[in-house]
């Protein structure tokens, strides 16, 4: 039993040796090089021979990504790490000065962004031969606003959750009153903050619904989700006419805050009651631009020049004016009105949004 105990002990030692000696010499290399290649004086000088040169400690300190790149090839990282570091691969040669003067983009000329995965973002032409200028809608988002519809429509409020979520936006409305008075710029930009997320919520939770039960929305997703995006572009709008205040923007970060939370976990407890609630919001933002336009029309408020942004968008005459967005504006949340209070009548009759289709592309 000694002799044997005293066999396999070694057979042991000399299996640990010979792994040892194996991962060293895979591994010394580098991990001297790492040690050395800090003070490597020339890029292309191995790091070996400064193992055995006196004049390694006068060399020069090299930065640590030059180091990094040195110990870790750039095939084992990223595909932008050559750039990242600032170096080139081995074998490639430096391009003169003369070279790098003629492929050099001109300052001129916006620079593409190269990518790896062959993206290139589309160029897009207008109808009349010239470069679309937005990236945030499409030509074929756009379209012409339906101004004839009926302003005066209002839901009379009938049963208690009815008249809970009609008085709940008459009481939001005094505190808006007394903070922004008349000034209907900034405040059609707080609107529009608040307008744009009941839509967002609603697909979020009909997309989230239809996920966990296998089933079609409908086309009540999209339609909510291009509410949210139409009021997104209302706000975009009045940010050209109106610059808000720090303490302006600082009320739009609390009020979105309180109201989402707010809107998403009425929505959670009774869809019919949220879709009321925006449908009598809806109803408030008419007659906030209703004003808009009297104050416009009386010449309390200068009636500029309408933003590049809106007569692309609406489609509008290239000479049109605030009074005229505020109008198409105003039209657009006279038909949010409906689709609101559309969707909570078909729960109040026992059904769900998926069993009506959906009012897609009602502006």
């Amino acid at each position: 039993l000694p002799c044997n105990f005293v066999f396999s002990l070694g057979l042991h030692r000399m299996s640990s040796r010979i792994a040892g000696s194996t991962l060293l010499r895979h591994l010394g290399p580098r991990l001297f090089f790492f040690a050395a290649a800090a003070r490597a004086p020339i890029a292309g000088e191995p790091a070996s021979s400064l193992l055995l040169s006196r004049s390694a400690s006068l060399a020069p300190a090299r930065s640590p990504a030059a180091v990094l790149t040195r110990l870790f090839p750039v095939r084992m990282t990223s595909t932008t790490a050559a750039q990242a570091f600032g170096g080139e691969q081995e074998g490639e040669a430096k391009p003169s000065a003369t070279s790098r003067e003629a492929t050099a983009v001109p300052r001129s000329e916006p620079k593409a962004v190269a990518s790896y995965w062959g993206i290139q973002p589309s160029k897009i032409i207008k109808e009349d031969g010239t470069p679309w200028r937005w990236s945030c809608f499409m030509p074929w988002e756009t379209y012409k606003a339906d101004t004839s519809i009926d302003l005066k429509k209002h839901h009379v409020p009938a049963t208690l959750l009815d008249k809970l979520a009609y008085w709940m936006v008459k009481a939001l409305r005094v505190p808006t009153d007394i903070f922004f008075q008349r000034r209907y710029g900034c405040r059609a930009m707080m609107l529009e903050t608040v307008a744009a997320v009941p839509g967002m919520v609603g697909g979020l939770l009909l997309h989230l619904r239809s996920l966990r039960h296998f089933e079609q929305s409908g086309g009540w997703i999209r339609a909510l989700l291009e509410e949210a995006e139409n009021e997104r572009m209302h706000l975009m709008t009045f940010m050209e006419v109106a610059q808000p205040r720090w303490y302006e923007r600082a009320l739009v970060i609390a009020v979105q805050g309180v109201f989402f939370n707010a809107y998403f976990l009425g929505y959670l407890v009774s869809p019919k009651f949220a879709h009321r609630v925006t449908g009598y919001l809806e109803e408030e933002a008419i007659h906030s631009y209703t004003e808009f336009l009297k104050d416009l029309e009386a010449g309390e408020i200068d009636n500029v020049p309408a933003p590049a942004i809106a007569i692309d968008y609406w489609r509008l005459p290239a000479d049109a004016t605030l009074k005229e967005v505020v109008t198409v504006v105003r039209a657009d949340e006279a038909h949010h009105r409906d689709v609101n209070h559309f969707a909570s009548d078909i729960h109040y009759q026992g059904m769900e949004l998926k069993d009506i289709p959906a009012p897609l592309g009602y502006h």
